[in-house]
Parts: C-alpha cells; sequence; structure tokens
C-alpha cells in the first residue's frame, strides 16, 4: 500500500553536524529512505572559492542554484550560473562547483540514484 511509504525525515536526520539549527543547509539523505529512486544533497557556503572537488557518479544529477552564483566545470564546459538556475550534469561525466560570491552560495543537487555514489578524481 502506498501509503505504508509515508515518511517525515526531521532535519537532525539528514543535517551534517552542527548545521542542525544554522542558517546555512548542509546535509543529505539516500532515497531509498523513502524507496525512492533519488537522492538529495543540500550544499551551502559562505567561503568564496569553496565547493566540492572534482568527481563524478554513475547516474545524472541536477544542481539547482537557490542562492548565490557559483563556477561550474561539467566536462569541459565552464559554466557560470546564478540564483534560480539548474544546471544538468549527465552520468559519468566529472563535475564540481566553486561559490563565485559576493555572499553564500546554496544548491540542492538532486542525485537520480536510491543512494548517493561518487568517485572522486582529485
Amino acid at each position: 500500500m502506498p501509503e505504508d511509504r509515508i515518511r517525515v525525515l526531521d532535519r537532525a536526520q539528514w543535517s551534517r553536524p552542527g548545521h542542525e539549527t544554522a542558517e546555512l543547509w548542509r546535509g543529505r539523505f539516500d532515497g531509498d529512505v523513502f524507496g525512492a529512486q533519488t537522492s538529495v544533497i543540500f550544499y551551502s557556503t559562505d567561503e568564496i572559492g569553496a565547493g566540492p572537488k572534482l568527481h563524478r557518479h554513475p547516474y545524472d544529477e541536477i544542481f539547482v542554484i537557490r542562492r548565490g552564483r557559483a563556477l561550474f566545470t561539467v566536462g569541459e564546459r565552464r559554466i557560470e550560473a546564478q540564483e534560480g538556475q539548474i544546471v544538468f550534469g549527465p552520468a559519468g561525466v566529472p563535475h564540481k562547483f566553486v561559490n563565485l560570491g559576493p555572499g553564500p552560495l546554496e544548491t540542492i543537487d538532486i542525485h537520480v540514484a536510491p543512494r548517493i555514489a561518487q568517485e572522486d578524481l582529485e
């Protein structure tokens, strides 16, 4: 029955330690806790130039820029993205991003997989 799958995660269940009540969201959850095929990372930083190092996934990833500006490297492309834009990273293509500033960067990174799997490349 579909209603058996209804669940609610409290912030403390997905938030990174030390970010449970912080203004900037940082944390993640694997979709398999819901029986779903999608996982999510909430990323935020105040530090200009900070961001995830070059990596890739065996599935597609969708980046929603909630706040700020970022420089994405997806394969050979460099993309300046800003609040309200969405960037797509195809499966197997190396990618990374950094906060361009000024101010904080917040993204919601949607992983099209029930569990997050990452191969770090640098």
